[in-house]
Formats: C-alpha cells, structure tokens, sequence
C-alpha cells in the first residue's frame, strides 16, 4: 500500500469531516493498548469503513486499515478506498495481507464481524446472536478471531525458533518481510470491542448522495438509499458515539499444552485446520467471537429513541390509547431508574436532570421521536391519544429499506442485547398509570429530599454552618384536596424564607411545596457549581410533584423566586395561576465581587432601580430574614442571576396565566413606572398589581405580611372561581 497516498487521503478525509455537522463523542479511549490492535466494530453504515479509521488514527498515530464491502470497490471510489487501506472483503490474500502488518505493528485494522451491515440491527435470536437478512439466518463470523489468533501464533513461534531452530526462524522472517525481528517479538496482539452507535436516525438527500454520483460509475439504487440514510445522519448532526471495551489478549487463548506442541515443532509449521492444535484454535476462536460480540453490543449508548421505542413496543394494547403525558412518565421512571444506575453506557444527557421529559420537553427529544413514530406508522393519533400498530415490532421491510421505512423497529432491535435494560424497561411499561402515577410521586420527594442529604453532606464550610433544616424543603400536604402551591425562594436564602406563608396557606386546605434552589442551603461555595438552568430544573420538579398530588397548581416567588414562577409559567400554560413579589427586571453589571448577603441586597435594590441610589440605608426586613442567608455572595452565582434575568425578559410575554404583582410602595414608590414596565410585559389575560405601604422590599417578612398572605390568597381564591365556572361547576 502506498504510505504517502495514505497520509494524503487523511487530509482529504479532515477537510470532509470539516463539512460533517456529526457530533462525534470518543469515550474510554485510554482502554487502547500498545500493540497490534484489531479493531472489532458493529457495523450499520457504509461510511464506517471511511470515518472510523480517520478518527482511530488520530488516537493511535498508526495507520488504521480496514475491510471494507466489495460492492463499494466501483468506479472512483475504489481508488479513495485503495489509498485509504482498505481491503476488498473477497480479496484473495487478505488474511496474509492483515497477518504481516499486525506482525510488524505497523498498522491497525477494522474487522466488523458480522460480515456484513446489519441494517436492521436485528442481532439476537433466543440468546443467541444471529443475523437475518432477507429471512437467511447467517451467525457472525469468527475470521477476525481467526485471524488474531494465526497473528499471535506466529509471534509466539518466532519468539520459540529463534532459540532452538534458526533456520525456521529465518524462512517466517522472510515469509513474512519482517524487517525488525525485535520489533515483533516485544508486542503483542489485542482484539479491541468498539461499538458505534447514532442518535438520532434520518434519512434525505446529501452531500456523500452527489459526491457518489460523481465518483461511481452507475450507482445502483441500493447504494444511494443507503447513502441517503448515512449521509443524512452525519450531515444533519447526529449524534456519534464511540466506544471502546477493554482490550482482549490473545496469547492468553495459546495457554495450551497441543498448541504449545505445534508451536516448538522444529518442522515447518502452517497455520491451519491441519495443525494437531487446530480443535483448540477453532474453540478458541468461537470464545474470542461470543467475547467481543457481548462487549461490542454491550455497549450500545442507550438514548431517549431506544427508551420510548421499548415502552411502546412492550405496553400493553389498550382500547384508550396511550396517553403521550404517562409515556413520558414511564420513560422519566425508567431513565432516572434503572437505566443511569446499571452501568449501561447511555446518552451525555441522561446524566442530566430529565424533569424537562415531565415539563415542556425543551429539547424536543419527545416530540422528535413522536414526529418519526406518526411518519412511518408506529403510531397514529385519535382524540388526542395515541394507539400502536404492534406488527411494526414484529418484522422489518426488508433488508434494503427498513432503515428508511422502520427505523424504530431498528431502534428496537439495538436494544435486545441488553436483556437486563428489556426486562426492567418491559417491566415499566405493563405497568398501570395509576401505579406510574404513584411512583412518580414517591420518586421525585425522595429525589428532591435525597439530593439535599448528599449537597449538603458534600459542603462542609466550616466559615459558613447552614441549619440543615432551614434548607431543606418543605412538603404540607393536609389532605383536603384542594390545589397545591408552589413557592419559591430567594437567591442566597432558603426554603425556610417561605415557611410562614406556606403555613398560612396549609391551614387553608392547600398543599404547599417549597422546593429548595440548587446550590442553596448548603454553602455560597456551592453556587460557584451550578448555573439558572439548575435551579429551573429545581422548581421543575416541585410543579411536577405537586401536579401528581392536586388538582392543578399555583406558583410564586420573592425576587429571583418570582421570576422563576413567572419563568415556569411561561412554558407550563397548565399553571393555574401566579403571584409575584418584587421580581427581577433588570440587574446590570454589579461589579462579581463577593457581598455580604445584606450589602448584596442593597446593591441589587440599587441597580434594579427599586431604591434612591443616593440612600445609605439598607432595607432592614432583608436583614432580618438574611439570618437563613448565605454570608457571601459568589461570583458565578451572580453571573447565574444576571443569566436568568436576561432569560426571563424574553420569556415574560408568554405567561398568560392569571398574574398578581406584588409591589413595595412607600419606600420605593419612585420606581412605579419601573415596576409597571415589566408588568406590562406580561401578556396574561388576567392581571393585577397591588403596591403595599411598607418600608420592607420583601414584603412576605414585612410587618404587614399577614395582609400581603391574605392578599395573595384571595386572589387565589377568585382564580378558583373562575375556573369552577368555566367548568360548569
């Protein structure tokens, strides 16, 4: 092969992947040995055979060649092929081509071992891996293994002859174009599990569709659908993730007395089935097969597709249709559960909160996989539910076409290896709402409560000891069924900040839950950690908590507090209501030094414009409730403030649920207009702005609290009427 060419194609390939909007993801690659590797990989798409030597190279700095399908060697894409190092799988000499370079470690190679695209990703039959195509049940093949094994075979015979016959040791030198003989006799030769795996899957018209009409002479129909499938996938941004098992030595399979025997025979030694060892090679071999086959499944990146797939395809038929709220449910439950704590590789996002699964979804991972179930017939909608065509599951296109037609019955298929994720995902989905219902509720009070003891256990400032019990959150629930309400805290405080009110409210039937910011009731260190989509995320799951415990839910906040409420209420149009207490407007740059929680306060009053820059006084209810505060004021936690403030003012227009604003108005009665600007941003039906005669900027600790709790209350109330009319009732 021709070095130079080679290097050169590597360039041609680095401006290509310049084009590619593929995001590429390379986990464990510290799992790579020293030594000549062959490359063990699923195989699902051509461009495999181009793509992963480019990014392997730029692991190992050894040349990466690879078999590659005889159907791709036409026209001028056989020379791109030629000078990359790939090898025809019907090559005559492939098998002593890839022997001599693994001796000389020169260079890597691929080897996919199904011997062929498995497209349909159908894998797994009975325990067993097999490999259907067009109804012909084909097992995957052990040639790689094979070949790994005649590799090592020799490396050990050459380490033997050297000392005891000479002359054999010169002919295997000769015969092999062995140039350093040391060379070869200080490596060894690994097998290296390597799983690729897409998210998500989508098939057009692109660029490798116009670069093979250019290149190949007459391309033939099944070449270009298959282009159009993967040139799609890693045109338009899909997500690549590549995965590497720890490597397998092979020497350890030559550990035997008939192979030791044919590998110090002064006779002239081939390797074949002629070989008094050739039984314990081909047990070997079909060992080494069923190894990598279980590490290179087992590693497949579980994500959202293969999640909600897996509920569909195993919930049960149901004349009421499946309700898209309880799929998302299920698929919380099973990502929050099972999924993140088996050890199973999964998706980068998984390891983040996936409340927004049980919100708005806000990164359409639902509604994109809605949208492809509804184009290719999973699903159909009726009356807002949705009802499953099961035959979908039971069997594929055909071989060329089910990617493009079926691509969740695909999507099915990859998950079948990992019977422990089937069985615990199947599991969930025989499950009735009513009990998803119920473990929905229990797991997001313990989550929220669990999260608290680990933060908490995690920040031990010995300058700053927070009372546990003021940060934790609180839950009163007194069982009168009446709507829940959310309240939220303030930067810097607690839930303890909200107590008096969510009593009051308790006593009025209404069960209340004060979620407790992320980064809070722990240490101000804990803010330099976190960022405003953290503490959305925090709020998130006390709606989503109460929303499974009540008929529907109200939310409202102090400051950073209210502009969380008004924040959730602008993508939650189920929320029933809003009360708001001085909310954020605008803060501007306040300098990112650390301030004592009270200087802070008066500082944020100053650049919110709520108080005269001229007053020297700070607003003394503040300081009496900062006794729940933190004593400094991060940088980074501010920079998350200034964030969500910016965030929320392009949010604002979209609340349209009933607003009460809430206002100081003898101290800060200067800043009406100011006040009133951010008001008139709301764009909610029914709004009203009530201004309080108190000295006190929270008026939730103010002296005349209990008149702003009733306030809030009645207003409540009469949002309740509203609806009990609107409804009939």
């Amino acid at each position: 092969m021709n070095k130079f060419a080679y290097f050169m194609s590597g360039y041609a390939l680095k401006a290509l992947s310049g084009l590619s909007k593929a995001r590429i993801t390379i986990h464990n690659r510290e799992r790579i040995p020293e030594g000549s590797i062959i490359f063990i990989a699923n195989h699902f798409t051509r461009i495999e055979t181009i793509f992963l030597p480019y990014h392997l190279y730029n692991i190992t700095k050894k040349r990466i060649w690879s078999l590659a399908h005889a159907d791709l060697f036409a026209g001028g894409l056989k020379n791109i092929l030629d000078v990359m190092g790939a090898i025809s799988t019907k090559d005559p000499n492939r098998n002593d081509l890839i022997t001599k370079t693994l001796l000389g470690g020169d260079a890597s190679w691929i080897i996919f071992p199904e011997g062929r695209m498995v497209k349909n990703k159908k894998l797994v039959n009975e325990g067993r891996f097999e490999i259907q195509v067009d109804k012909v049940v084909h097992r995957p093949r052990s040639g790689a293994a094979v070949i790994a094994l005649q590799s090592e075979f020799y490396r050990e015979r050459l380490r033997r002859m050297k000392t005891i016959n000479p002359k054999e040791f010169k002919r295997l030198i000769d015969w092999f174009e062995i140039k350093d003989p040391e060379k070869v006799l200080s490596q060894t030769t690994y097998m290296v599990p390597t799983n690729i795996t897409y998210y998500p899957m989508r098939a057009k018209e692109n660029l490798l569709t116009s670069l093979a009409k250019k290149l190949m002479e007459n391309p033939s129909q099944q070449i270009m659908d298959e282009l159009m499938t993967e040139g799609s996938m890693i045109l338009s941004g899909v997500q690549v993730d590549i995965r590497f098992a720890d490597p397998i030595k092979i020497s350890d399979y030559l550990n035997n007395s008939f192979v030791e025997s044919d590998l110090t025979s002064r006779r002239k030694i081939f390797f074949s089935r002629r070989m008094c060892s050739a039984p314990v090679i081909k047990t070997a071999s079909q060992d080494i097969l069923h190894r990598f086959m279980v590490d290179v499944y087992g590693m497949t990146s579980l994500n959202y597709d293969h999640i909600f797939t897996c509920l569909i395809k195993y919930m049960p038929p149901s004349s009421q249709g499946i309700d898209p709220y309880d799929l998302r449910c299920r698929a919380y439950l099973a990502i929050a559960g099972k999924v993140i704590e088996s050890g199973r590789c999964v998706h980068n996002a998984f390891y983040e909160n996936q409340i927004h699964l049980l919100t708005d979804d806000k990164n359409e991972r639902f509604t994109k996989f809605l949208d492809t179930a509804l184009e290719t017939g999973v699903l159909y909608e009726k009356k807002g539910k949705f009802f499953k065509k099961q035959e979908k599951f039971a069997s594929d296109v055909g071989f060329q076409g089910v990617r493009m037609e079926n691509p969740l019955y695909v999507v099915a298929n990859e998950v079948e290896p990992l019977q422990d994720i089937v069985f615990f995902i199947k599991g969930i989905a025989e499950k009735s709402d009513v009990e998803i219902d119920q473990q929905i509720r229990h797991a997001l009070k313990d989550k929220v409560l669990k999260d608290y003891d680990l933060d908490y256990e995690k920040c031990k400032s010995p300058s700053e000891p927070f009372d546990k019990e003021a940060g934790s959150p609180i839950f009163l629930d007194p069982g009168k069924g009446r709507p829940g309400i959310l309240l939220i805290h303030n930067y810097l405080s607690c839930p303890k900040e909200m107590k008096p009110l969510a009593s009051f409210f308790s006593k009025l039937g209404y069960t209340v839950f004060v979620p407790r910011l992320k980064g809070h009731g722990t240490c101000s260190e804990d803010l330099s950690q976190i960022n405003h989509n953290d503490w959305i995320d925090s709020v998130e799951e006390g709606y989503v908590l109460l929303k499974h415990r009540t008929p529907y839910v109200f939310v409202g906040g102090f400051f950073t507090g209210a502009g969380l409420a008004l924040e959730l209420a602008s993508r939650i149009p189920e929320i029933a209501g809003v009360f708001a207490v001085a909310p954020p407007l605008n803060v501007k740059d306040m300098g990112w030094r650390p301030f004592t929680a009270s200087e802070f306060w008066h500082r944020m009053l100053q650049k919110a414009l709520f108080v005269d820059k001229r007053s020297d006084d700070s607003d003394e209810c503040t300081q009496n409730t900062c006794v729940t505060c933190y004593n400094e004021n991060p940088a980074q936690g501010m920079k998350s403030l200034e964030r969500l403030i910016k965030h929320l003012e392009q949010r604002l227009m979209s609340v349209t649920a009933p607003l009460l604003f809430l206002q100081s108005g003898k101290k800060f009665h200067s800043n009406t207009e100011n006040a009133l600007k951010l008001f008139k941003l709301v764009n909610a039906t029914r709004k009203d702005f009530f201004f309080f005669n108190e000295d006190c900027h929270n008026l939730l600790s103010g002296s005349e609290s209990t008149r702003v709790f009733r306030s809030i209350a009645d207003f409540f109330a009469l949002v309740e009427q509203e609806r009990y009319q609107s409804m009939g009732k």
